[in-house]
């Protein structure tokens, strides 16, 4: 494990340059994550190759991302935006928030969902949800930073049908300080 003063971790809004970095994070922290998880295919077929044409493409729209760096190095990174379940009543959303394995256990998450609260609030979102494979035992870190249990559902993907949990806070004050 690679050690970082948390308070020395720059969290910045993500630009289209970024898109090399983020996918690599992406890639390294699906495959330590989702091994056993999901079918051995969809992890080995992954690749930073087209995870780069993708966010290049979602940075290049506008897509709101914040990344977590150390150094000039990207270790982590979350996007956020409008919640995209409308029948839920939580305004906003946290669509990703990975931190490379390397970096995990040290607060980095904690501050990156923090911001990306404060964002949500900034854009006018009073509220969010996130949803988490049900397997993943990183979800105990959203319980942990107050977030409700409050659905799940089943979702085809990947081939294969998995469970979702919606983790969701009704006040984002709450979990931003």
């Amino acid at each position: 494990m690679r050690m970082l003063d948390v308070a020395a971790g720059n969290i910045r809004v993500a630009i289209p340059s970024d898109a090399s970095a983020i996918a690599e994070v992406y890639v390294e922290t699906w495959r330590a994550a989702y091994a056993g998880i999901l079918p051995d295919r969809t992890l080995v077929r992954m690749s930073v190759a087209s995870q780069i044409r993708q966010w290049r493409s979602l940075l290049n729209a506008g897509d709101a991302v914040l990344v977590v760096t150390d150094g000039a190095e990207i270790v982590g990174f979350g996007g956020y935006g409008p919640n995209r379940e409308r029948n839920l009543p939580y305004s906003g959303e946290v669509y990703t928030l990975y931190v490379s394995p390397d970096y995990q256990n040290q607060g980095l998450g904690r501050r990156l969902l923090r911001a990306m609260f404060k964002a949500l609030q900034r854009d006018g979102h009073e509220s969010a949800i996130i949803w988490v494979l049900a397997e993943n035992p990183s979800r105990f870190f959203y319980e942990c930073e107050g977030g409700a249990k409050i659905a799940d559902r089943n979702e085809f993907l990947w081939g294969v049908s998995v469970r979702e949990l919606g983790y969701g806070w009704s006040f984002l004050s709450l979990g931003a300080a």
